[in-house]
């Protein structure tokens, strides 16, 4: 069976992370988004799989290849161009996506699914796939229950009493919101529906092609099914997700490493003397990082790889990428570090190198470690060195 992810994007609401990575790269205590989807698939027997990519795409093709090591095949779709020597990404929208790859082949010779790039799920795919085809459907979009007081922050699906799409409404307020279902980004298609789909120009599966269908009244319909769905479209979405996989609440992400003590989990060769350090549980600590005598660590954090955590440093209910180095006496509460980024959960940053803070925070590999200046010393005290005040 054949099937498709979304991988094109530019991930804009989750920068500053997408600046370097792409969003289906995007790692879930050490591993991508997209190697849980593709573990999906496989389980129910998709393992034919087109991934169009177009930001960063060599990030994704190069980890994943062929897909020969997922015990599935792999290939990619390419949206953009060549421009003096540059790689130039132009994503075709979502549909525009699934059009060219049908143009080049017709690939999508049967029923085939199509997922977002960017959540965990442990949906039923097979299930799925039965109800649509029972539905006699052209498309299927899988939606999910959630509590009234979050419609606010998704795409709402309004539908007939026999399951089939009527309206859809963008994050609409509670008040105004005439459904609890949302749309996850998982759809079911047959290949008809490419006649829906115009040749050679961008054109979005949800903003485009879903509001056609409805409008030309085809069989399109809404299922409505009880599954994890740990969507990472945003910061805000990424805290979470990693917040609740530490507490336990993810059924199909397990931590990784071992657990030296309770709650707190290590990669190898982790160089920490856990009774000179204040520790909270949930923690992970990716494999080459130092914790040195004094730090505190309050869970749920996550560290990543070949970090630094200097003596006197707290981590508070923080993700800190690998390669950081967190220098002594810092204080980081409910803040995501990345590179030369500090990232609130909200999603707000600032860049540590324009605010002369680099000193505090700084990359583990630098041999050039800057000392402070006088002013920056004055700086560094006047704040005590605490970044939950800083901007973002």
């Amino acid at each position: 069976m054949k099937a498709m992810i979304l991988a094109a994007g530019k991930g804009t609401r989750v920068q500053p992370i997408t600046h370097v990575i792409p969003k289906p790269m995007i790692p879930i205590l050490q591993k991508p988004v997209m190697e849980f989807l593709l573990e999906l698939l496989k389980e129910h027997g998709f393992t034919e799989i087109m991934v169009n990519v177009s930001h960063l795409a060599e990030e994704i093709e190069n980890y994943f290849r062929d897909g020969q090591r997922f015990d599935v095949e792999i290939a990619y779709s390419f949206e953009g161009r060549i421009e003096d020597g540059e790689l130039i990404g132009d994503a075709l929208g979502s549909a525009g996506g699934l059009r060219k790859i049908q143009d080049f082949q017709n690939f999508f010779d049967d029923t085939f699914v199509v997922l977002c790039g960017d959540a965990l799920i442990d949906l039923d795919l097979s299930e799925a796939v039965k109800k649509h085809k029972e539905k006699n459907a052209l498309a299927t979009l899988i939606t999910k229950k959630v509590p009234k007081d979050q419609v606010s922050s998704y795409g709402v699906v309004v539908t007939h009493e026999d399951g089939r799409v009527k309206d859809f409404q963008e994050k609409p307020s509670i008040d105004q919101a005439r459904s609890d279902c949302i749309n996850t980004g998982i759809y079911l298609f047959e290949p008809e529906i490419f006649k829906y789909i115009p040749k050679g120009k961008p054109f979005d599966i949800g903003a485009d092609l879903f509001p056609k269908l409805v409008q030309e009244g085809a069989p399109f319909y809404a299922l409505s099914m009880d599954f994890e769905w740990v969507d990472i479209g945003k910061v805000p979405d990424y805290w979470r997700a990693i917040r609740s996989i530490l507490l336990g609440d993810v059924r199909q992400v397990d931590i990784p490493g071992k657990e030296v003590r309770p709650g707190i989990f290590t990669g190898l060769n982790v160089a920490a003397n856990w009774d000179k350090i204040k520790v909270e549980g949930p923690i992970y600590v990716g494999g080459m990082t130092r914790i040195e005598d004094g730090a505190t660590i309050i869970g749920p954090s996550m560290i990543g790889p070949s970090c630094c955590i200097c003596e006197g440093a707290i981590i508070d209910n923080s993700i800190i990428f690998d390669y950081s180095r967190i220098g002594s006496g810092v204080q980081l509460v409910e803040k995501l570090v990345f590179g030369r980024y500090c990232v609130d959960k909200n999603g707000d940053h600032f860049d540590l190198q324009e605010a002369a803070l680099d000193w505090l925070i700084t990359d583990s590999r630098r041999q050039d470690l800057v000392q402070p200046s006088p002013q920056q010393k004055a700086m560094a005290e006047l704040l005590g060195t605490d970044l939950i005040s800083m901007p973002g």
